[in-house]
């Protein structure tokens, strides 16, 4: 960092406004009851690219993504700050594979690969990509790969990325995959469909044996799941915030787990 680049941080430090904020959030902090917190927080990271149209016109969409992927980074030291053990973070969904011009997912998907690399480098965590890999190209596919192995023996933090996800798809990947269990058994479609139980399917999801998440974070404004988690989600707790992703901050963080300890849980009863 440069002399003038340091004088500006302690300059930030100083300003009263940031003095202000840096209080507000330590006393929000503090009030937080560990007893109430959620086991699993999940986040919809939507609003990238109308954050970069917005804040810089003229560069490329990928300088959205960069933006979110740094808040991802912040979201995830945040969560282990106060103790979350299971965090699920949407940075790519199938439909967005779909739709995405070549020049503008490369360095997506790039974001992506470094992203995941470097919550793994940290040593800390246990760093889980989630969804269909195949999708993806072969290098980006293996590059996760890589570090699901290489941190599976991690007893920090669990983190679930989930990247070429799609709820329909996850639950599709899931019975094919239950079926395939059945007929290596011996058993006929007949007698699945006669026995199967619930649980059976839930243990054949990408996220099988994590708790399902408790609470879910959309921010942009958008008030809707988009296939996300459909079956985890059964009983989660919901947060929307108007704040594009980028722009996402500790105290809106801190408020979504306090509007989730205010709420009474009755999972469906």
């Amino acid at each position: 960092m440069s002399r003038l680049d340091s004088l500006r941080e302690l300059v930030d430090r100083l300003h009263p406004a940031t003095l202000l904020y840096s209080t507000y959030e330590h006393r929000l902090t503090a009030e937080l009851d560990p007893t109430a917190l959620p086991q699993h927080v999940a986040v919809l990271a939507d609003g990238n690219r109308r954050w970069a149209r917005a804040n810089a016109p003229g560069q490329p969409l990928v300088t959205g993504y960069r933006a979110g992927a740094a808040k991802l980074e912040e979201f995830v030291e945040w969560c282990d700050e106060v103790g979350i053990p299971v965090v699920t973070l949407w940075v790519l969904s199938t439909d967005n594979l779909r739709r995405a011009a070549s020049e503008e997912l490369e360095p997506l998907l790039e974001v992506i690969a470094d992203l995941v690399e470097g919550m793994a480098a940290t040593g800390r965590w246990r760093v889980q990509p989630v969804g269909a890999l195949d999708l993806l190209p072969c290098a980006v596919a293996d590059r996760l790969r890589a570090v699901e192995r290489a941190t599976v023996d991690s007893d920090g933090m669990h983190i679930n990325v989930a990247v070429s996800y799609g709820g329909r798809q996850e639950l599709r990947d899931a019975v094919r995959e239950l079926l395939r269990e059945k007929a290596a058994e011996g058993r006929t479609i007949q007698e699945v469909a006669e026995t199967l139980d619930i649980d059976e399917i839930g243990e054949h999801l990408y996220t099988a044996g994590q708790p399902d998440p408790d609470l879910i974070i959309r921010t942009s404004g958008e008030q809707r799941l988009s296939g996300f988690l459909m079956w985890q989600s059964a009983h989660s707790e919901f947060y929307f915030c108007e704040a594009l992703w980028p722009d996402f901050r500790k105290v809106d963080f801190i408020r979504a787990l306090r509007s989730y300890a205010q709420r009474e849980r009755r999972y469906g009863r």
